[in-house]
């Protein structure tokens, strides 16, 4: 983890240097997203509104906060209900030949970043990535899309959403509640009170949030996409190195923790690491199996790693979210047929 991470989140005590010297520039940070978002509310800068139901699941702060689950979830509960949903995503650390760019089955994982590459893999649904909103959703519209999930997109006010899910790390929580720089916020905490539903992943769920829990399945092998349970991949291999490039690492190593998994070495890298082949030469036990998220395995299938599986997850929410979401966005695609 970073310094400035640990300073955010873990109380390090370069907290005493950093945060005073960066508190001015959180500051300015704070009259330029104010004055941005006055912008749209006022009329300055003009919004789009999409002909179908848009739904934003983002965060108020930087850093991986179980959104992507959230986004496969809902995915797999829109099309269980008749929807045909689409996917529409920035593409942080992709580079598209062109944008708005709709992803494929030939598309490498450079194009696109590994969030929507994992999202299109997962789910098989249209999933577009562009810095433009508007025109990645009316390309999923000439899919015959009906309905929009942007993967992230919070702090987008040019595009115009009727339902909005703010996720949030339930044991990391808002750091230390200081905006960029100075803390990990792109906007205060107040902004979760203006949000339609706020998801709290894993920990424990204040007043008026919904718990989220992420549910451990099967190993994938990366080469080859043998299958194996929990059960059958411990007595196989009772020792392992795991891995994570996500925004909370050692929450992936507590999750094969808690299933009882003996690891000998955990190397954490930041959010998006593009991994290299040097990542896993240099590893203590260097002969051991590599376990990792799915998110960083759709970056390392082109290493030949023949002892490298990812371990599956899956979001459980209660039922009662699922009826009034549902609810909500019938409503909203009645209001816009």
């Amino acid at each position: 983890m970073r310094l400035i991470e640990r300073v955010w989140f873990e109380k390090h005590r370069a907290r005493y240097v950093l945060v005073p010297l960066l508190l001015p520039l959180s500051g300015v940070f704070y009259v330029l997203s104010k004055l941005r978002k006055f912008a749209y509310k006022l009329g300055i800068k003009s919004s789009y509104q999409a002909n179908m139901p848009v739904i934003i699941v983002g965060n108020i702060g930087v850093g991986g906060n179980g959104k992507t689950p959230l986004v496969l979830w809902l995915v797999e509960l829109l099309i269980a209900q008749g929807y045909k949903p689409g996917v529409i995503a920035r593409g942080y650390g992709g580079k598209a030949p062109h944008y708005p760019y709709l992803i494929n089955s030939d598309s490498p994982v450079e194009y696109c970043g590994d969030e929507p590459y994992l999202i299109y893999h997962r789910t098989n649904v249209a999933v577009c990535v562009s810095p433009n909103r508007q025109q990645s959703i009316e390309l999923l519209e000439k899919q015959g899309c009906n309905i929009i999930i942007a993967d992230d997109g919070m702090q987008h006010y040019k595009l115009n959403r009727d339902v909005e899910i703010a996720v949030i790390d339930g044991k990391r929580r808002l750091g230390n509640g200081f905006l960029l720089p100075a803390g990990p916020l792109r906007e205060g905490s107040n902004r979760l009170n203006q949000t339609d539903y706020v998801i709290c992943n894993s920990g424990a769920a204040q007043q008026g949030e919904i718990t989220m829990s992420l549910t451990p399945g099967c190993f994938i092998n990366i080469g080859s996409d043998v299958k194996l349970s929990q059960g059958d991949f411990m007595a196989t291999y009772p020792r392992v190195n795991a891995i994570a490039g996500i925004g909370a690492p050692q929450r992936f190593f507590d999750t094969l923790t808690s299933l009882g998994m003996k690891i000998s070495h955990t190397q954490g890298f930041v959010d998006h690491h593009q991994y290299q082949a040097s990542d896993f030469e240099q590893l203590p036990d260097a002969h051991l199996p590599v376990v990792m998220t799915e998110k960083d395995a759709v970056k390392c299938q082109h290493f030949n790693l023949l002892q490298a599986w990812y371990l599956t997850v899956d979001a459980r929410l209660p039922e009662h979210f699922e009826h009034a979401l549902l609810k909500k966005i019938a409503d909203v695609a009645i209001r816009k047929q």
